[in-house]
């Protein structure tokens, strides 16, 4: 008779107290529990969904069960031409970018989750609006990677100063992964101006920006009022697929704008 075999890494009882933690919700602050293979949760505050920033796939790439464990057949994503496999989800590239993130921040797992939840939105958005995936996914990824060198260098955070910063990081990052010149221009220009747009608003930049912004919703339209929700959605985002998504989250929240 067949025996079912737990993966070890899901059978809890190898786990660790640090395989079970928290997580800073991006958008509330609220402190979310996590487990070590949860992709996803959910804040219970304010809905929003939270990646979890210390997820590792790299056992899937060997595991003959990884189908059943991900949900997706990972050699068909492979096998999906040019940047269509980073919509889907091209876990190999995707997967090395975040664990360049994750050296970056080391144990700021706020950031590292507000990274993910970027790249999450980003995603949702490109099913709707035209973009390159491969420039909008990295650029996404790494829109904040110089928040820890401008914190370092200036003692500040503040955006300009992790626009400077950000690009030669970005630059190495992509550099290492073999990412094409003109893809990593591209990325870069993003990161240096996703705050300001100092490069101009491409189709890239605009779903990057949006991403963001959905990303940090609860701070921009938290208390405020039905109106003053609406006239905040139309006037800072960029696409209309992402107003269409930020809409649909304030009504999951019981705020009806538009």
């Amino acid at each position: 008779m067949a025996m079912f075999r737990q993966c070890p890494g899901q059978n809890m009882q190898f786990w660790k107290p640090s395989d079970i933690f928290d997580v800073p919700c991006p958008s509330c602050g609220n402190m979310v529990e996590m487990f070590r293979d949860d992709i996803y949760r959910h804040c219970p505050s304010c809905g929003t969904r939270l990646a979890n920033p210390k997820m590792n796939l790299g056992c899937a790439r060997w595991c003959q069960h990884a189908r059943e464990c991900l949900g997706y057949d990972q050699d068909a994503v492979a096998a999906i031409p040019g940047g269509a496999g980073w919509v889907a989800g091209d876990v190999p590239l995707a997967e090395r970018i975040i664990e360049e993130v994750r050296a970056e921040f080391g144990d700021d797992t706020r950031r590292i989750a507000h990274a993910l939840a970027v790249y999450d939105r980003a995603r949702d958005i490109l099913r709707s609006e035209r973009g390159n995936p491969r420039i909008v996914l990295a650029a996404a990824l790494l829109h904040d990677i110089g928040i820890k060198e401008a914190e370092r260098k200036h003692g500040s955070s503040a955006s300009e100063f992790h626009e400077e910063e950000g690009p030669p990081i970005a630059r190495r990052i992509l550099e290492k992964l073999n990412v094409d010149g003109p893809s990593i221009v591209g990325i870069c220009r993003i990161v240096g101006s996703h705050h300001s747009a100092r490069y101009g608003e491409t189709p890239e930049f605009k779903i990057v920006w949006d991403a963001n912004m959905l990303a940090n919703l609860e701070g921009l339209v938290g208390g405020k009022a039905l109106e003053e929700a609406e006239a905040a959605i139309g006037e800072t985002f960029k696409t209309g697929t992402g107003r269409e998504i930020a809409r649909t989250l304030l009504a999951a929240r019981g705020v009806r704008a538009g």
